[in-house]
């Protein structure tokens, strides 16, 4: 007999004649020589950088691809057996399985997406690996895609095709500049007619408002006018109005007239006059 230390980071399936006997888990672990045959697992995850390989994408366009995969040996005591007893390299045969996963996702993608979408093709090639390696009781935990290398001649198409969209880009941002600056320009003329306008109106109409605030003001003053002459005369008699008909004739008889046409109320203001001659020449 002789005793085999197992890591904390691994398990031991044992073999006794060839069938499966148990599963040790760390610790020191007695062995029956030439009975029991001990294969020890390292539960760690474990990282393969996947080398360099070409793959035809969905448009027939040869690319060059380089991966890494993390995957581990799931701790429980039937999925380390499966390990064991299920592949004979689980370490191969995730690797080759990777490759040819790969290959048939990226068959159904086209380059541009290849190129734009590099975590959903590695998310396909994760889920399409898991459903395969459970079954070896491994479980692969990520997949980083590192590079996606087109041929040189694509390349070259690829970079002219971006130089001749950033040229269209700016052609298209210098003209949408130009526009809008074409139209701030209409739209500041437009408020400024529309603000001249609008003064213009506001003068018209304080004008307006003017010309009848004055002719109120002359009409109210023409009526207080007749009003004041009103009262006055009310307060005049027929000798008043004689003595300023005498003064009237006073003032023709200045003048180099010879001849006056006298109205016929003019006899009747004189009236009063005649009456009162009459009664001092009696008196």
């Amino acid at each position: 007999m002789f005793w085999r230390i197992v890591s904390q980071y691994e398990k031991m399936v044992v073999l006794r004649f060839g069938k499966l006997s148990s599963t040790k888990k760390p610790g020191i672990r007695l062995v029956i020589p030439f009975v029991d045959q001990p294969i020890k697992i390292d539960l760690r995850e474990q990282v393969d950088r996947v080398p360099t390989q070409k793959y035809i994408t969905k448009d027939s366009v040869v690319v060059d691809m380089d991966f890494v995969i993390y995957y581990r040996v799931m701790p429980e005591d039937e999925m380390v057996q499966k390990s064991v007893l299920d592949i004979e390299d689980y370490r191969a045969a995730t690797i080759n399985l990777a490759f040819a996963t790969l290959r048939a996702v990226i068959g159904a993608t086209t380059l541009g997406d290849a190129l734009s979408a590099r975590e959903i093709i590695r998310d396909k090639l994760q889920g399409r690996l898991d459903e395969v390696t459970v079954r070896w009781g491994i479980k692969v935990s990520n997949v980083e895609i590192n590079e996606i290398n087109p041929p040189a001649t694509v390349k070259d198409a690829m970079d002219q095709e971006k130089s001749a969209a950033s040229i269209k880009t700016a052609q298209i941002t210098e003209s949408e500049g130009a526009r809008q600056s074409q139209i701030n320009r209409a739209e500041g003329e437009k408020q400024s007619a529309i603000l001249s306008a609008e003064g213009k109106r506001q003068a018209e109409i304080l004008q307006a408002e003017g010309d009848q605030q004055a002719a109120v003001l002359r009409a109210q003053g023409y009526s207080e006018a007749l009003n004041r002459i009103h009262a006055i005369a009310k307060n005049i008699d027929a000798k008043t109005m004689s003595l300023q008909y005498f003064d009237t004739l006073k003032k023709m008889g200045d003048g180099a007239s010879t001849k006056f046409v006298l109205p016929m109320e003019f006899t009747r203001l004189l009236q009063p006059f005649a009456d009162m001659v009459s009664n001092k020449t009696k008196e």
